[in-house]
């Protein structure tokens, strides 16, 4: 999912390589492709790799991700090697058509006699980075980019143990590696950039670990609620990656905003395993997830002020693509940040991305069930999974994100399409019940879409930018024909006697019945 928008902008793209390869209709003649180096002030990344072809081979190739400003590559070419293509490839024309070929001669030369000594630039391979190796480079530059220009001392990561969390921290720490071996090539711009961030203008970075704990602070907030597994997997991580690492704990925060709630209304709400209605359960989430935010801007304010640095931090969100599209998250909780490294990359491919750093994290952090941690632990043990609350996957999440946000693909037009796509998987009945789930969700939580931490583009199917989303966030929640194919999937299934235009299309007339307008 990474890097795919738009050419030569996010990540090297197909149509890029034919640009420089096939510039005309034949690749004939020398190249140059040039593009922009860094964050523009926005969301979009551009990654640079310049590079320099002749006759459609390349001769030289730029870095695709890095630190460096400015990059200048160059490459010796023999213009006669174009004058002897070019003729190479006219020549099965020339009997019944000639075209003459003029050489044109000028009282300036673009090279002088010892230029004929200098080797010609031979073709290489053309490098491309995996999705793995792009989430691991693109989000990194970009946060470096954002950093330097905002003024501020570092970033501070509200760090879970869960896979979101940990991807951004090891984001960050790839950060760390690719600014030491900037130094340590002799890039003076770098150099000065980090000395500046830092506060110390004698400071020389050369561990990825020892930079990481001047400029990147994580904290895990943990509750009653939480478990000590997770506790020890942030904790473990943060010593990986060389974070300046906290531990805090927040039932003293929630117990005072309740007991405001409860000095003015003379009611304490409850969890719903200990009796209470579903609006209770849900707002006792939403206070822990709130106070999570609250705590991260005032550590992000004062920590460093607390260890006598100058300077505050930049606090990091991380909330993936799958749970922005569904609004599967708390409004203004640690989802809300300064801005997002992974905002636009989906849980399938963060986990791949950990799993190519598997052999320095935690070893369950993978293996573990995502959670948040918000409603009371059953014998010590979590009670409350994301894919649970979600009734789907992130494998199955993902598949409906690219259906709705890029096929624009309503309820009846989604079914239709997963129906065949998972036959072998799930029954229509159940399909429909996801896509009526899905929808539900979408609905009611499209307001949180306005709200969007400002997240690093890298998926075609990603919420962000939503100033560019131009479609309501006030939806009639009930969505009739989802609650009919829930109640009668049967019926709308696609069958021979209906034709070609309704099985892909219009669905027939019995569909249309009234719209529930209660909400489930």
């Amino acid at each position: 999912s990474t890097q795919k928008t738009p050419p030569a902008v996010l990540g090297v793209d197909i149509i890029c390589v034919l640009i420089v390869l096939c510039g005309c209709d034949r690749a004939e003649g020398s190249t140059l492709y040039a593009n922009q180096k860094g964050c523009d002030g926005d969301r979009v990344y551009y990654d640079g790799c310049a590079m320099v072809a002749i006759n459609g081979d390349i001769v030289a190739q730029g870095v695709q991700f890095s630190v460096n400003d400015v990059e200048v590559i160059s490459a010796t070419l023999d213009l006669e090697d174009v004058r002897s293509y070019r003729g190479r490839e006219n020549h099965p024309h020339l009997e019944s058509d000639p075209k003459p070929c003029y050489r044109v001669r000028v009282n300036f030369s673009l090279s002088d006699v010892d230029d004929v000594h200098l080797p010609v630039h031979q073709p290489v391979e053309w490098c491309f980075h995996t999705p793995e190796e792009e989430i691991s480079l693109g989000p990194a530059c970009w946060l470096w980019d954002y950093l330097r220009r905002s003024g501020q001392a570092g970033f501070l990561l509200p760090l879970s143990g869960g896979v979101d969390s940990a991807s951004s921290a090891c984001i960050v720490h790839s950060l760390c590696v690719l600014l030491c071996r900037a130094v340590e090539d002799g890039n003076t711009q770098v150099l000065d950039d980090v000395r500046r961030v830092v506060g110390d203008s004698t400071y020389r970075p050369t561990q990825p670990r020892e930079l990481c704990s001047r400029i990147f602070t994580t904290c895990y907030m943990g509750s009653e609620n939480s478990t000590e597994d997770t506790r020890t997997r942030a904790k473990d991580l943060a010593g990986e990656i060389g974070s300046t690492h906290m531990t805090i704990n927040i039932d003293l925060a929630v117990r005072s905003i309740l007991g405001i709630f409860s000095a003015v209304t003379g009611k304490w709400p409850q969890f719903g395993v200990n009796g209470g209605s579903r609006r209770e359960n849900l707002a006792l989430q939403n206070v822990q997830a709130r106070v999570r935010m609250v705590l991260a801007y005032l550590f992000a304010q004062l920590s460093l002020w607390s260890r006598g640095r100058p300077g505050g931090l930049l606090v990091l969100g991380s909330a993936n693509v799958d749970e922005s599209l569904t609004g599967y998250f708390t409004k203004y909780d640690c989802s809300s940040a300064d801005i997002n490294p992974i905002g636009g990359i989906s849980k399938a491919d963060l986990k791949n991305f950990l799993f190519l750093l598997r052999r320095d994290l935690p070893a369950d952090i993978l293996t573990a069930p995502p959670t948040a941690e918000l409603e009371p632990l059953k014998d010590g043990q979590v009670s409350q999974t994301d894919e649970a609350d979600m009734k789907m996957t992130y494998s199955e999440l993902s598949v409906i994100g690219r259906l709705r946000k890029i096929s624009m693909c309503g309820p009846f037009s989604m079914f239709c399409k997963l129906i065949h796509l998972w036959k072998d998987l799930l029954s229509p009945v159940e399909v429909a019940q996801k896509v009526k789930h899905f929808f539900w969700m979408y609905s009611v939580n499209r307001h949180k879409m306005t709200t969007l931490t400002p997240a690093y583009h890298a998926e075609s199917y990603s919420p962000d930018d939503n100033r560019f989303d131009l479609r309501p966030f006030l939806y009639d929640t009930p969505l009739g024909l989802a609650v009919q194919m829930h109640r009668q999937p049967g019926l709308y299934l696609p069958s021979p006697t209906w034709g070609q235009s309704r099985a892909c299309g219009a669905p027939p007339g019995r569909m249309n019945a009234p719209t529930l307008q209660e909400r489930t």
